[in-house]
């Protein structure tokens, strides 16, 4: 870490690194500023465009009484754009796969998305409920080992903050590396500071927008760097459940910042070693527009294709294929089982909705015989799993 790269501010913050790292220093960031942070002309835009992105989102979230939208999937995509961030890879189909078989061989990858998956669905409820006082070290620590208990190869207990030294960039010599976090002495005061600006126990929730907030407290809590891996992930899980707690509808950024990965490591190191907050500022701005555009061509695209499908053939008034039709965009992949369970109705009556939606071809047939079958719509499961920002491609009939 070069020192030239700090501002003086943070120059004051360095630390000496324990041994064998003692040659190196590490940064204790400041407490997150509360004051209101200027913003040039073109990031202003940004950030009036990401509210106004966010209001269509909440208007459609109160038409449909679903704040959440089509959460499943989407808290799924999420959950497998923030892992594939931090190098653990998985798919969308081998997740929602997983979830429906909960098959035992699975890979690592496969289950340590879908605990992601899993505990930010289990804390959204909670976060609308309990507003800022959710946030806390416990929470912290909680959805760490949430999203690495899976991880055969964490050295560390997953939730334990990290008594090693850390650092950004440079591989596996530190003497390159691009930031050095809080030394580890300092990790628990440091994560304490974030946890306080989550729960606007200061003035920011009178002179900073929630989006200015949700930048800060992402990039502070990065500079704290508490867990020895993870920390992406846990970070980002942190934006969801800030955009719940404030009463929004929340959004998932981590196939925005997948798609945009340098502009997001651009905008934490500015933060960072710079305190040039404003910059973070117009990245979450740009993440927010972004991810909303892409929720709703999800949305229309999946409203387009269930026309399509209601065409292909007639069906029944009430009947479960039908009403199978508006299950699907939310689980594209499932049993009969499950769909007998999500429409209340026997198993030979799913069987049969599923034969019928295979024979119009909204359904495919899975080649294994086994007795828990998968059945695919691979219409759907195209255009909820298109690559961000991508035009979602239709059927022509």
């Amino acid at each position: 870490m070069r020192r030239d790269d700090l501002v003086p501010a943070v120059r004051k913050q360095l630390q000496r690194l324990p041994p064998p790292f003692d040659a190196h220093y590490g940064v204790v960031p400041l407490p997150p500023p509360e004051d209101s942070i200027p913003l040039q002309p073109e990031i202003l835009q940004q950030h009036a465009a990401a509210f106004d992105a966010m209001a269509r989102v909440d208007a459609i979230a109160a038409e449909l009484r679903d704040p959440y939208l089509i959460s499943r999937i989407l808290t799924r995509r999420e959950a497998v754009s923030s892992s594939a961030i931090e190098g653990t890879n998985s798919t969308l189909d081998e997740l929602l796969s997983l979830e429906e078989t909960m098959d035992d061989a699975a890979s690592d990858a496969a289950a340590q998305v879908r605990d992601y998956a899993t505990v930010l669905e289990d804390l959204l409820p909670r976060a609308r409920a309990e507003s800022h006082a959710l946030f806390s070290a416990d929470l912290i620590t909680s959805l760490h080992r949430a999203v690495m208990r899976g991880d055969a190869a964490y050295r560390d207990a997953p939730g334990a903050l990290r008594s090693t030294v850390v650092w950004i960039g440079g591989g596996r010599d530190i003497a390159y590396s691009i930031y050095n976090p809080t030394p580890p002495a300092a990790v628990s005061t440091a994560l304490a500071g974030s946890v306080a600006y989550l729960r606007c126990d200061g003035m920011q929730a009178m002179t900073q927008s929630l989006i200015a907030r949700m930048a800060i407290g992402h990039a502070h809590f990065e500079a704290v760097h508490p867990f020895r891996d993870g920390n992406g992930r846990v970070g980002r899980l942190l934006l969801p459940l800030m955009m719940a707690a404030e009463g929004r509808t929340p959004l998932y950024l981590a196939p925005y910042v997948e798609a945009h990965k340098s502009a997001y490591n651009a905008s934490l190191k500015a933060a960072q070693q710079r305190l040039d907050w404003a910059e973070a500022i117009g990245f979450m701005a740009r993440a927010i527009s972004g991810t909303a555009n892409e929720v709703l061509a999800t949305r229309s695209a999946l409203q387009t294709l269930s026309g399509l499908w209601r065409a292909r053939r007639k069906f029944r008034v009430g009947s479960a294929a039908l009403r199978a039709i508006d299950v699907l965009p939310h689980y594209p992949v499932l049993t009969v089982a499950r769909l007998a369970k999500l429409l209340a109705v026997t198993a030979a009556a799913a069987r049969r909705a599923v034969d019928q939606l295979v024979e119009a071809g909204i359904l495919a047939e899975p080649v294994s015989q086994h007795y828990n079958r998968l059945f695919t719509a691979r219409e759907a499961l195209s255009i909820i799993n298109r690559p961000f920002g991508e035009t979602p491609i239709l059927p022509e009939r």
